[in-house]
């Protein structure tokens, strides 16, 4: 037998009673323990998915924390250039985030409370415009039951002159009991997250220096320096520039609503920038708000068409111009990994889960990309070049194209004291 990482099945023999026959036991060595390691990987994989259904309520702040301080990490480094501490470099940074939240708030409440006011009035424009429709609907719905009944051959059923009894739905719960319920614990998550963010800014550089003491080995260390490193350019300035590039796309789309005469247009333009962080999904889903909202609000055709073909315009010229132009490519995420993990946070954790999908994608891949056992993870995950290219050379990150030689200590000299 050649050892244990060697594929052999035999017999062992174990020895019984006297003049009894020894019994023998079929033996099979695995190799490399692949046979336990594909199980446990299952597994694992599984814990984790359920981990992050159950414990969604502390992890979706959490989540939104972490990428709330890598975006303000660039902010706050330009603060510390005033020769300010971190920790008011950080409370500014996230002041400035939550003055800017507070102002859209304070926006869209009152637009939001018009729309409920008018919901009867809404309500009955739609049903004005969509008399025609309703009309040739109910015709045809009306032919095909009577071609039915002429190829069945059967008579036609006379109706009852006595009507059905109408149903009477009580509701339990109202909107304002609902709000009044879930209010606490969104303002707790959004508290926590603010304080979270804070504290990972305010600590980031004795949480970078605890983090390289820890391994003993200098590979490790260094690959750990290499790995916060790029964590700070690769994602911390990535997303910093997606945020920038989609306020711009906010305040486009904005203008042109305003033009066209939609109102509350600064919250649409607004929702519209948000939803450019889910990709695929996000953009056409607003666009579609738009269109029904267009419908609702206006009487000609030429500005129900005109509003969502805007935004439909602005989203193709930042998706498939600017932000390949101005944004590296270093960050390029392969299309159907980022459609998934957009459907699976987002059914784990609804809206918020498909904004920092993206975001934690980044994250994983680079975190990937310095370990030697993920190094498959960040070719999936990748969309630069050919899978053999990747596999053959290091990825192409900044702090990684730079070989490091570590320092050979000087030998010291025993001294020996002169025997006289």
């Amino acid at each position: 037998m050649d050892g244990l990482g060697s594929e052999v099945s035999g017999s062992a023999t174990k020895s019984g009673p006297r003049g009894a026959p020894a019994r023998r036991y079929p033996v099979v060595h695995v190799q490399g323990t692949s046979a336990i390691r594909r199980p446990l990987l299952v597994l694992a994989v599984c814990a984790v998915a359920a981990v992050l259904y159950v414990a969604r309520d502390f992890l979706i702040p959490t989540a939104g924390a972490i990428v709330l301080a890598l975006i303000l990490t660039p902010v706050a480094n330009t603060i510390e250039r005033l020769r300010l501490p971190p920790a008011a470099a950080a409370g500014a940074s996230v002041v400035l985030l939550s003055l800017g939240f507070a102002a859209l708030l304070a926006i869209s409440i009152p637009a939001l409370a018009n729309w409920l006011d008018q919901g009867p009035v809404l309500t009955y424009n739609v049903e004005k415009k969509l008399e025609g429709l309703r009309k040739s609907l109910a015709i045809v719905q009306e032919v095909s039951k009577q071609v039915e009944q002429a190829a069945s051959g059967a008579p036609p059923q006379p109706q009852p002159g006595k009507p059905p009894p109408e149903k009477v739905v009580v509701r339990d719960t109202s909107l304002l009991t609902q709000l009044a319920t879930t209010t606490p614990g969104v303002l707790l998550q959004v508290g926590y997250a603010g304080v979270l963010a804070f504290m990972l800014l305010a600590h980031r550089n004795t949480h970078r220096r605890q983090i390289l003491r820890m391994p003993a080995a200098y590979q490790t260390r260094l690959r750990l320096a290499r790995m916060m490193r790029d964590i700070n350019d690769r994602v911390g300035h990535y997303l910093f520039s997606l945020c920038v590039v989609y306020g711009c796309v906010a305040a486009v789309a904005t203008a042109a609503l305003w033009l066209l005469g939609f109102p509350n247009a600064i919250v649409w333009g607004v929702l519209m920038g948000i939803a450019s962080f889910v990709p695929f999904i996000g953009p056409l889903v607003m666009i579609t708000v738009v269109a029904l909202v267009a419908l609702l609000t206006f009487d000609d055709w030429a500005r129900i068409v005109a509003a969502p073909a805007s935004l439909l315009a602005i989203h193709l010229l930042e998706s498939q111009f600017v932000t390949p132009m101005f944004l590296s490519r270093r960050c390029a995420l392969n299309a159907v990994a980022v459609f998934t993990a957009i459907a699976l946070l987002g059914w784990m954790w609804g809206a918020i889960g498909a904004i920092v999908a993206v975001p934690l994608l980044i994250l994983v891949s680079t975190i990937a990309a310095h370990l030697p056992s993920l190094r498959w993870l960040d070719v999936l995950l990748s969309d630069l070049r050919p899978v053999s290219a990747r596999v053959a050379h290091k990825p192409s990150l900044a702090s990684a194209t730079v070989p490091f030689k570590p320092l050979q200590p000087k030998p010291q000299r025993r001294r020996f004291a002169a025997a006289k």
